[in-house]
């Protein structure tokens, strides 16, 4: 096994990092919540917070207007409760002015309240800054503060996802005193309202957050939050050297799954290898990202134009195969629509992209019988999917379907999706915030790449219909049947192919309760608690 063969110089490059890592540190380790994270963290002020190592550290710092629950349910934060106009433009909320920032010589004992989140959104959008995140206020006409405890937003549009998206921490509120005293070097001396207040920060070493004893949420059982302590943040730059660490208890989970230790913890069928029960913890749930294909509608190529080719292509290879021995059964394969598992709109139904290499022959033949040419196509990828791209090759080989792949560099492929350089492109779409409409905007025609996400070109006067009589709909179910009707479109004339719906995957010690996953895989330590 890799693990194992390697285990030697990982060890002594782990033992130099630790010893100088904790030779200074004075926490009490017994429930001290530790994690690693590969990737680096490129700074702690939640209007960058694009990255996932970036969002999971923000999330302990900082809070919003409203939240989103394991359920992915929009529920009260800072704000105590909202009201939304008759015509779903304006959104008034009411702010808990109970709430403390974290203490800092700056602040007196400074309570939040409807100025800060004034001043915060109005920093998210300056355009001298360049926050990443200033598209959510895209939709935005104007906020203001009434007073210290009312906050309004109006919108340019009804736009019944706007709640979703002010749970992203790119909406968190900050202190203006702080933010200003610090300048550019906000982004390591954070000052929020959340579980957890920052320590200290050695970049690239290691990341220390303490409990927040003030803390305004409590458990289901009135209990004062966050039980744990502290949470001790490392930073070793391999999935390998992740994995063993949890093996040898010096982390307490980790997320996802990597090649270099997959087979080695799980088997074929995604459960959990027995030598790992006795001291691992295997969680699982819908995470929020399709993987698919994608064709671009505006070529001039008889293959891409064909909707019998684009069918042929959807339903000729076994993506439950796929699944299970590329993946080792983590997913599920995407025979639904767009929409992925765990969001409302999507539905357990297969429509007509089940896997059927009979009926994908016949529609291969028809396309060379009025084309009288051969079904050859080049598809476009990164390396991290190459595997996927050739198993689907080889299958589509059997059909009469020619791939020839062509692997560039993800930033390449990225540019070269937006500007409709590439027929037929690997791509997914992990959601932003948790609502369908999120999904079904790849396919609006107003959002045309490259000022758009509609990477594929798709217009059908039908689909833009629906999908502006959902964004004024407020009634839920019957905003999740119009979501429905529209993903139908989009899988009835095979404008994408969807490949599979992703899943959060956890490996969490044993030792570690209350740990819960939800669909857009935020880290949540609040109710961790560490035996």
């Amino acid at each position: 096994m890799k693990v194992r063969i390697k285990i030697i110089w990982i060890i002594l490059f782990i033992t130099v990092i630790e010893f100088s890592c904790e030779k200074n540190n004075k926490i009490n380790q017994v429930n001290v919540f530790r994690y690693n994270e590969h990737k680096n963290i490129s700074s702690l002020d939640p209007i960058f917070a694009k990255e996932i190592a970036n969002i999971w550290a923000v999330n302990q710092l900082f809070d919003g207007l409203v939240e989103m629950d394991s359920s992915m349910n929009i529920v009260p934060s800072i704000a105590k409760k909202w009201i939304i106009s008759e015509d779903s433009k304006k959104y008034t909320f009411h702010i808990d002015t109970n709430i403390q920032f974290h203490p800092h010589p700056k602040l007196k004992n400074r309570n939040v309240t409807a100025h800060d989140f004034e001043y915060s959104f109005n920093r998210l959008i300056n355009p001298e800054i360049a926050a990443p995140g200033a598209w959510v206020m895209d939709k935005v006409k104007n906020f203001k503060a009434v007073n210290d405890s009312i906050f309004e937003i109006n919108l340019k549009i009804p736009f019944n996802a706007f709640l979703g998206i002010l749970t992203m921490k790119y909406c968190s509120v900050v202190p203006k005193e702080v933010v200003e005293f610090y300048g550019d070097d906000f982004r390591s001396n954070p000052i929020g309202t959340g579980p957890f207040k920052f320590k200290r920060w050695e970049e690239n070493i290691k990341l220390v957050l303490r409990k927040n004893t003030e803390y305004f949420k409590t458990s289901a059982n009135g209990e004062k939050l966050p039980f744990l302590e502290a949470v001790s943040i490392t930073f070793l730059p391999e999935k390998q050297s992740e994995f063993l660490q949890l093996v040898r208890g010096n982390i307490d989970f980790i997320s996802g799954i990597d090649n270099s230790y997959k087979d080695e913890i799980i088997d074929f069928n995604g459960k959990l290898k027995e030598e790992y029960k006795n001291y691992i913890l295997m969680m699982r749930g819908p995470f929020l990202n399709t993987e698919y294909l994608g064709f671009f509608m505006e070529s001039n190529k008889n293959i891409i134009k064909s909707d019998l080719l684009r069918k042929a292509i959807n339903i000729g290879f076994d993506k439950e195969k796929m699944i299970k021995y590329l993946r080792n059964g983590i997913g599920i394969a995407a025979y639904g629509g767009f929409i992925p598992y765990g969001l409302p709109g999507y539905t357990e139904k297969k429509y007509s992209n089940n896997y059927n290499a009979k009926i994908a022959k016949q529609y291969v033949n028809e396309f060379k019988k009025i084309n009288g040419e051969l079904a050859k196509i080049k598809l476009t990828t990164t390396s991290s999917y190459l595997v996927f791209c050739e198993f689907i090759q080889k299958e589509l080989e059997k059909i009469g379907i020619e791939i020839i792949i062509d692997v560039i560099p993800a930033s390449s492929l990225k540019q070269a999706k937006a500007n409709g350089k590439l027929d037929f492109f690997r791509a997914s779409w992990i959601a932003d915030y948790p609502d369908a409409e999120n999904y079904l905007s790849l396919f609006y025609s107003k959002n045309f790449s490259p000022n758009g996400p509609n990477y594929t070109h798709f217009y059908d006067e039908k689909y833009d219909y629906l999908y502006k009589q959902s964004l004024q709909e407020n009634n839920m179910n019957k905003r999740i049947k119009l979501y429905k009707k529209m993903d139908s479109i989009i899988i009835s004339k095979s404008i994408v192919v969807p490949l599979f719906y992703d899943e959060v995957i956890r490996f969490v010690s044993k030792n570690i309760k209350g740990m819960k996953i939800n669909a857009t895989n935020l880290l949540d330590l609040r109710t961790v608690r560490k035996n």
